[in-house]
């Protein structure tokens, strides 16, 4: 979407009329959230101002700015760390996708799987972007982007959002290093770590024109959420 709004983060393009970030923000405070952390870099600054504390949603929102050297999407995990921003267990979602999940089923299903990290995977079947994951048995045992001749069993997708423990971060992504999450998950499923859970849904997502207008048609025609958010403040 870059070429589309250059001077613009993702996460403020509009959709249906407003900021995607208000959208993102009032489906979390639906789904119970009190705590938001956005790891920013690039144009950060106008998410910040334009999100402020988070209290119109309810919510309390920190920043964790990478600053000049960016440390990739695990790196920047590490970061938040690092700093006291992230508790021992928090859900991972990327800043352009809307969901609709039960945050607290992917939370049960992350405690009783008794592993250090959960992905929810959609069964795609190279629908709506390349599958990346095969999923057997409560774990993601391969997860991997752009595999040229994929398995047939690689028929799900990381549906954007996940479950880390702090701890796995720590031993995993090297401090200082950039890192990438697809990495850290790669590792993970190689290894048997990494737990997995099914969504029935389909994910949204505005990194795209297109994107941008199945999220538009499923807000406007009764998506999951069904008020606006809060107004800008």
């Amino acid at each position: 979407m870059r070429h589309h709004d250059p001077n613009r983060p993702k996460a403020l393009i509009e959709v249906a009329g407003r900021p995607f970030a208000d959208w993102q923000l009032a489906w979390l405070a639906d789904q119970g959230v009190t705590h938001v952390v956005y790891s920013i870099g690039y144009l950060g600054e106008q998410l910040a101002t334009h999100v402020g504390d988070g209290a119109r949603w309810g919510l309390s929102v920190a920043y964790v700015d990478e600053g000049r050297h960016l440390l990739g999407t695990a790196g920047a995990l590490r970061r938040a760390i690092e700093v006291g921003a992230a508790d021992d267990d928090f859900f991972v979602l990327y800043g352009d996708s809307y969901l609709s999940v039960d945050l607290g089923v992917v939370e049960a299903a992350y405690r009783r799987s008794g592993q250090p990290a959960l992905m929810t995977v959609y069964r795609n079947e190279g629908r709506f972007d390349a599958s990346n994951a095969v999923f057997a048995d409560g774990l993601v045992v391969r997860y991997e982007k752009g595999v040229a001749d994929a398995p047939p069993e690689m028929c799900w997708i990381d549906y954007g959002l996940s479950v880390l423990s702090a701890a796995v971060v720590i031993d995993r992504v090297p401090p200082g290093a950039r890192a990438d999450l697809a990495d850290l998950y790669g590792g993970l499923s190689g290894d048997g770590l990494l737990a997995g859970l099914a969504v029935d849904d389909r994910f949204f997502e505005v990194g795209s024109p297109g994107g941008r207008r199945d999220l538009e048609a499923h807000l406007t025609q009764g998506g999951a959420v069904r008020r606006a958010p809060g107004p800008v403040q």
